[in-house]
């Protein structure tokens, strides 16, 4: 069973982020540039939002917004859901499916440790899975 904390050593603590006054087309510019599907809003180093593609989708070009006059603020998503760094990818994995998330924060003692995305969390999960059947073949075939 693979855990969060194990996930971040692999892929690092980094995580991108924004001010809540940030124009969504800044935003957008540092999504593409760094080739990711969200942002973390902080503000005084305290997590107050995430934004992301899907954000973007349904609250400025749906709505006729500018995205050039639009701060985050405005079409960021405040309610995160976040883990801890001793949860298990299967536990993130329902969560994602429950809450309808791509994107998880990570927080230790009210501090931000990093942000895992489905992506790492079905890689995660994959890569478990092939372990376990490689050790049930050489279990099976008697190879040790």
């Amino acid at each position: 069973m693979e855990f969060v904390n194990e996930i971040l050593k692999e892929k690092g603590h980094e995580v991108l982020s924004v001010t809540p006054e940030t124009s969504v087309f800044e935003a957008l510019k540092l999504m593409a540039n760094k080739n990711v599907g969200s942002l973390l809003v902080l503000e005084n180093d305290q997590m107050i939002g995430l934004f992301s593609e899907r954000d973007y989708a349904r609250k400025v070009i749906l709505k006729g917004k500018s995205s050039r006059d639009t701060p985050v603020r405005e079409i960021m998503s405040s309610r995160v859901v976040y883990v801890r760094p001793n949860q298990t990818v299967e536990e993130c994995m329902a969560l994602m499916t429950d809450k309808r998330v791509r994107h998880l924060p990570v927080m230790e003692d009210k501090q931000l440790v990093g942000l895992i995305s489905i992506g790492d969390v079905v890689k995660a999960i994959i890569f478990e899975r092939e372990f376990l059947i490689h050790q049930l073949e050489n279990y099976i075939t008697g190879d040790r």
